[in-house]
């Protein structure tokens, strides 16, 4: 076999695809990524078994078809030190033996049949399909990752929970201690499904979805799940078990409303959290007409921070305490000028809302409070 490939495309694509690999892996031949030549087209494959990453580059020059396999560490490490340029690939169908030049030079390595690489599982004939913009899928999943756990004990709190109904396609995740529901209005599923994805290909879709553009198209069945873009493809195992009612827990009567600069308010968080406990990070929020108080302490050390930021807010006074790094990654995961902090009483969850919702988007997040020692 033989093919030409430009640098920079190939290494880009080894990059991208090769974060789907595990450090530890049950089969050798999984350190490997798969190339296969067909037609003209170069298909290149990562997996860690559980998730594959597969992704297609053109070449030119190419004389006969099939499958190797080349270790990746050592692949990509020395493809991405060469300078924009055509590299050609001469590899023995035999012995595997595989010759790569480029302009000053060449590099020998010894490949692996690629018939013996692991191939996800297909399909059922009960699967449905549903077809989500690529940027709308990218936001779905970047404001909820955060708030998925890692629980042993609970596996399918570990992932994205994908609901989907003819009304709308909701995202959700949850750890017990916070939870965001983000519904899109403007996408319909065909009849009510659901599925819950894994943390890892949820982390790959992050990471790949800004450099897609068009739809992605997700295939799923009652175990398996693939997502299909423009240049990549990505085939998951999914989890599985029923996820919990997530409607149920979003109170619905929080009847103090405070509203906020966003900005200004993760700042006077930063600034104060240093100065809180580091067992607990607990973070005290008081409200007041006008004024919205943040303050920490840390009785071990003796050390203590509060900061004012103006609010509007007309209630009874009351105090809350959160886990500060846990509201700063609520906040943040919000795009909005100004936020909606809806508050019941210290002991029920806080709702937090963008003031304004973005077009054909109904986002809500909910934090659990901590107890106040006062």
């Amino acid at each position: 076999m033989r093919f030409n490939v430009s640098s920079t495309s190939l290494s880009n694509r080894l990059q991208t695809i090769s974060r789907v690999q595990s450090s530890k892996n049950a089969l050798p031949i999984l350190d490997c990524i798969l190339f296969e030549l067909s037609d003209g087209t170069l298909k290149m494959t990562a997996s860690d078994s559980e998730t594959t990453m597969i992704t297609k580059l053109e070449v030119s020059d190419a004389e006969g078809e099939g499958k190797f396999a080349i270790g990746s560490k050592q692949l990509i490490s020395s493809i991405k030190e060469i300078s924009e340029q055509p590299i050609t690939f001469n590899v023995d169908a035999n012995t595997f033996a595989i010759e790569i030049n480029y302009q000053n030079g060449k590099y020998n390595l010894i490949g692996q049949n690629g018939y013996e690489f692991p191939m996800p599982t297909g399909m059922n004939e009960y699967s449905r399909s549903i077809v989500m913009d690529s940027q709308i899928m990218l936001n779905g999943i970047s404001r909820c990752l955060f708030a998925a756990a890692d629980d042993e004990l609970r596996p399918q709190m570990n992932g994205i929970y994908f609901d989907m109904t003819p009304e709308n396609v909701t995202f959700v995740a949850s750890d017990g201690h916070k939870l965001v529901r983000n519904r899109i209005l403007s996408i319909h599923a065909d009849e009510p499904s659901a599925f819950i994805l894994p943390k890892k290909p949820a982390l790959l879709l992050k990471a790949v979805l800004p450099k897609v553009e068009g739809d992605v198209v997700v295939r799923f069945d009652d175990r398996n799940a693939e997502l299909q873009m423009e240049d990549y493809v990505i085939s998951c195992r999914l989890i599985e078990g029923r996820y919990p009612n997530y409607n149920s827990v979003i109170p619905t009567d929080n009847p103090f409303r405070v509203t906020a600069d966003r900005m200004a308010f993760i700042s006077a968080l930063r600034r104060v959290s240093v100065f809180a406990s580091q067992s607990s990070a607990l973070i005290k929020i008081h409200v007041d007409q006008g004024t919205l108080t943040v303050s920490a302490q840390d009785l071990d050390f003796s050390t203590s921070a509060e900061e004012h930021i103006m609010c509007e807010y007309e209630g009874m006074v009351m105090s809350i305490g959160f886990n500060g790094p846990f509201l700063i990654d609520v906040l943040n995961s919000i795009t909005s000028s100004d936020i909606v902090l809806e508050l019941a009483d210290p002991s029920r969850a806080g709702v937090i809302t963008p003031a304004e919702q973005d077009e054909n988007e109904d986002l809500i997040m909910l934090l659990m409070p901590m107890m106040l020692k006062d």
